[in-house]
């Protein structure tokens, strides 16, 4: 017996949907989209959401709620992340997702919403255990170290894209001092984390910044899920990618295909926190998943 059901992800640079039926207990996907929203624009500074912001996730909300009444599913989940815990306006984000969906948006946790990622990106994967995800998000990176049995040690780090593009970039292409300023963040948080990432036999990236890597890395003509998806980067080609991600102008990144215009922006910083995570583990490439915490909002609901 399979039941519809639909996911939801909002965090700081997109919005996320997936539509699937969950079929012994797994997923087989009817619908998957995302559209660029940067409910995090100034966040950092305002401590609170933008109007323009609000705007623009309403209006992706529309019309992701049409299409989970077309698809028939019958129920919904709505994740909110990094951007969402503490903001001053939360409560007219609430109000506006709860008239469109029908359900309660959840501002969930920095461990939840790690162990979804780990359950929706692992889901059917034979690696070497135990194994690191990494979701790096425009305002938080999760990491979350784990095996079949399931999360080990798990954390939320508050550096993402477009949070380290907002505090430290000012300049296009940016600067080896502004470069310099993002990789002490980086590290600092990457140092004192308690997930003891030198462990992990493998590294697992999910979510936009790490497939948008992945596109670039792999110089496809247009972005295609079905190469991206379980795609292995080398880390020679890691390098040199986030060599290039950081040091090009804004132009040069923009006449990328594979680069999101939302993204354009921000990638660089995203690149440089997946290189200094890389370069603190014992692994020689990232396996690229599809597959993230959408999934594990959707398989939750079984």
């Amino acid at each position: 017996m399979s039941e519809r059901v639909a996911a939801v992800d909002c965090g700081t640079n997109s919005i996320r949907l997936l539509i699937a039926e969950l079929v012994d207990g797994g997923l087989r996907e009817i619908d998957r989209r995302m559209t660029i929203v940067r409910l995090g624009q100034g966040v950092d500074a305002t401590g609170a959401f933008a109007p323009e912001a609000l705007e623009r996730v309403f209006a992706a909300s529309d019309d992701f709620a049409g299409l989970i009444r077309a698809a028939g599913a019958t129920r919904s989940r709505f994740v909110a992340t990094s951007a969402a815990r503490d903001v001053r306006n939360r409560d007219e984000f609430f109000a506006g997702i709860s008239q469109r969906f029908g359900v309660e948006p959840e501002i969930i946790s920095g461990a939840e919403e790690a162990e979804l990622s780990f359950r929706g990106a692992t889901e059917a994967l034979d690696l070497p255990e135990p194994y690191l995800v990494a979701d790096i998000g425009g305002g938080s990176t999760e990491l979350v170290l784990g095996d079949r049995r399931g999360v080990i040690a798990a954390e939320s780090l508050d550096i993402g894209s477009v949070r380290l593009t907002e505090r430290h970039v000012t300049s296009d292409p940016t600067t080896q001092d502004e470069l310099a300023a993002i990789t002490k963040d980086v590290d600092a948080l990457l140092d004192s984390t308690k997930v003891p990432v030198a462990q992990a036999r493998a590294l697992v990236g999910v979510a936009g910044t790490v497939t948008t890597v992945a596109a670039v890395a792999l110089d496809l003509p247009e972005y295609d899920r079905a190469q991206v998806h379980q795609s292995r980067i080398q880390g020679p080609l890691l390098r040199s990618t986030t060599n290039w991600l950081t040091n090009s102008s804004r132009a040069e990144r923009s006449a990328v295909p594979t680069i999101h215009p939302g993204r354009v922006d921000v990638i660089g910083a995203g690149a440089l926190i997946l290189q200094r995570l890389y370069d603190r583990m014992a692994v020689d490439e990232v396996l690229v998943s599809e597959h993230d915490i959408l999934d594990g909002v959707a398989l939750s609901l079984g």
